[in-house]
């Protein structure tokens, strides 16, 4: 029985391929072909809030809906912005280990001093631990990424990090007298480019001309006379 079944003749494959596609298969032929429908919209990369920078020449990574405080973590972000890539690394680690400390710069409310903000110019810091780990695995994710792209790796720079804020997170507490607060999470996304750093091309010399006064002219005047 199972010979019959599975044993076609040439005649009716010819048929079978030659037969009007049925409805799921148009919707299928639909969908492959028409590159604006939403379906096949939601397999495109995702969008990054910067798009002036080619993504040919960068390597990206980003983390949503992180449970991290976000104050801590933008501050820290900023900390790294712009740095180079071995350099971030090895001021995140020192952050973990609280031998350096992040600059709280925007929000510094209810922050202490330490006199490890002195080498950032301000008195307040902190040590945002889990922010650090955060950013690291990021940062090592993105590494792995512009590796993969054929990128210099050691000569890669933070281009852009940029920190947005996610929908709180709701949980309650329970007070005296049978009353209820809430108790609420600051979670964040955290997006970041890395693109290896430009050739520095240094300024040419230019020979500036002093002008001189009428009295300086005759003192050098004067000068060149004696010496002669």
């Amino acid at each position: 029985m199972k010979n019959k079944i599975c044993s076609v003749r040439s005649s009716n494959i010819g048929q079978w391929l030659k037969r009007e596609p049925d409805d799921d298969e148009k919707r299928q032929q639909l969908i492959t072909e028409d590159h604006h429908t939403p379906l096949a919209n939601s397999f495109k990369m995702v969008r990054y809030a910067a798009q002036e920078i080619s993504e040919a020449k960068s390597a990206r990574a980003r983390g949503s809906y992180l449970r991290v405080s976000f104050k801590n973590t933008r501050e820290t972000a900023q900390a790294v912005n712009g740095m180079k890539l071995s350099k971030a690394l090895t001021f995140l680690e020192n952050v973990t280990t609280k031998t350096m400390a992040v600059p709280m710069r925007r929000y510094a409310g209810s922050t202490g001093r330490t006199a490890q903000g002195k080498q950032f110019g301000v008195s307040k810091a902190r040590w945002p631990v889990k922010s650090a780990e955060h950013i690291i695995d990021l940062l090592k994710n993105a590494e792995a990424n512009a590796d993969g792209k054929g990128l210099d790796t050691s000569a890669l720079i933070i281009k852009r990090i940029q920190v947005n804020q996610a929908p709180k997170g709701r949980r309650r507490t329970y007070r005296a007298h049978g009353r209820i607060n809430p108790y609420m999470t600051n979670p964040c996304h955290i997006e970041l480019i890395l693109t290896e750093a430009a050739e520095e091309v240094k300024k040419a010399t230019e020979d500036k001309k002093v002008r001189l006064s009428t009295r300086q002219r005759g003192t050098q005047i004067r000068r060149a006379l004696i010496e002669a």
